[in-house]
């Protein structure tokens, strides 16, 4: 297997990562009980319980096992130490204007943590790369399936 590969990521994202990783580790301690519990009423073959509860716990262990690595490869990028000032960079929040003169908000983030309903997007998407190094003012050309869209950036924070 290859060796895990750094991964850039915002202070927010490594504190939200952190905290579910929490969370899943005390609900794998509640799960571990209620399996041992279920085992001990007899035949597992057809008890809801253990079977569902093992299956449970298979899940937890797996989305532990891929936060662990994650948080353990992680690069935490903060926007405050960057020299870029005024440009598009890891973790700046961008309001650019589409090609239907709609007005949208976008922050750009590492690939784990990017979340459109947040307002997030990966730093390896289309539109963040032709952002990025960019500043307020300035229109950029975003390839895509259907042809290039044009946006113009309003303004970077």
């Amino acid at each position: 297997m290859a060796a895990d590969i750094r991964t850039l990521i915002t202070p927010e994202g490594f504190e939200r990562f952190q905290a579910e990783l929490k969370r899943l580790q005390a609900e794998r301690h509640e799960v571990c009980g209620i399996v041992a519990w279920a085992a001990g009423n007899g035949d597992r073959s057809e008890n809801g319980d253990y079977i569902y509860n093992k299956q449970r716990l298979r899940q937890i262990d797996r989305r532990a096992s891929w936060l662990g690595r994650r948080l353990e490869n992680a690069v935490v990028v903060r926007p405050e130490q960057q020299t870029a000032s005024g440009k598009v960079r890891f973790g700046s929040t961008v309001t650019y204007i589409d090609e239907d003169d709609r007005s949208q908000t976008v922050r750009i983030v590492g690939y784990d943590e990017a979340d459109m309903a947040r307002g997030e997007i990966s730093i390896g998407s289309p539109v963040a790369r032709a952002l990025m190094g960019k500043s307020a003012g300035e229109g950029v050309e975003v390839p895509t399936p259907e042809g290039v869209k044009y946006l113009d950036i309003e303004e970077v924070n």
